[in-house]
């Protein structure tokens, strides 16, 4: 969980080099790491920052953004992403106030000036790299980076390894577009959470088996008339020792899916 303590650091971030310039993946959540980041990145190499490339709209992927504000740096992300962000910005900064503390100092909600509808290639100088949005599934705004040269995919929280993954979109949406994410040409992922680098497609295999228990046992409840209540507490607790942080989300998933769910036909 994000805290003053790890200065919001819990997610996989990124960056691709080019022969002319620098694309980042995701910032992290605060701008303490987004400046460790881009020393780490300096390190590396001198080249231009060219995009900055948010995955979707959560504190933990853009919270480092105001890191990389500087001119002729494009921010980049899904069609929906500045609708999201004007929508969640301002409740994001104060619900993560107390837990966050000093370490929220200096974040700023930075919108996407470059936005991504299907497909858009961006090339670095010898390197493109190909931006894909999706429909509803963690969120309404999930975009994923894949670098052709290595066939690396950045899935952002698309793909969730040993924390227990999250809906904050669509379940239904969440189990097509993995079905879909399998079938890209890339040889490994880095997830939006969980240990780099995992091998493609096979590390989609437990994020798909939890999202189809959850839906399997919602279903069920359902069809018995069970409260959303008692869903929430009985849905997907066979998954329980596959995940971390399960107590914090499945919960939470299980009334998201349970409102979707409700509403199919019989």
């Amino acid at each position: 969980m994000m805290s003053q303590a790890n200065s919001g650091d819990i997610a996989n971030i990124g960056l691709i080099e080019g022969a002319d310039a620098v694309a980042v993946v995701d910032t992290g959540g605060s701008v303490i790491e987004g400046r460790e980041f881009l020393a780490a990145l300096r390190e590396r190499t001198p080249k231009p920052i060219r995009y900055v490339i948010n995955t979707h709209a959560h504190p933990d992927h853009i919270f480092g953004n105001a890191a990389f504000a500087a001119a002729g740096v494009v921010f980049v992300g899904h069609k929906n992403l500045p609708r999201a962000l004007a929508a969640r910005g301002a409740f994001y900064l104060s619900s993560f106030g107390a837990a966050m503390g000093a370490a929220l100092d200096g974040v700023k909600i930075i919108a996407p000036t470059l936005t991504v509808e299907d497909k858009t290639t961006l090339d670095l100088g010898g390197r493109e790299i190909v931006l894909q949005a999706w429909r509803t599934a963690h969120t309404d705004g999930d975009l994923t980076v894949l670098d052709t040269r290595t066939g690396t995919l950045f899935a952002g929280d698309l793909l969730f390894l040993q924390h227990v993954p999250i809906v904050d979109g669509s379940l239904l949406g969440f189990l097509e577009v993995a079905e879909r994410l399998a079938k890209l040409e890339a040889s490994r992922v880095v997830p939006g959470h969980g240990p780099l680098v995992a091998p493609w497609p096979l590390a989609l295999q437990t994020e798909t088996a939890y999202l189809t228990r959850l839906t399997r046992d919602l279903r069920a409840a359902i069809a018995k008339g069970a409260s959303v209540e008692t869903a929430a507490r009985t849905a997907g607790q066979s998954e329980r020792p596959n995940w971390r942080l399960f107590d914090d989300y499945n919960g939470r998933n299980a009334t998201a899916g349970f409102a979707e769910l409700e509403w199919e036909s019989p």
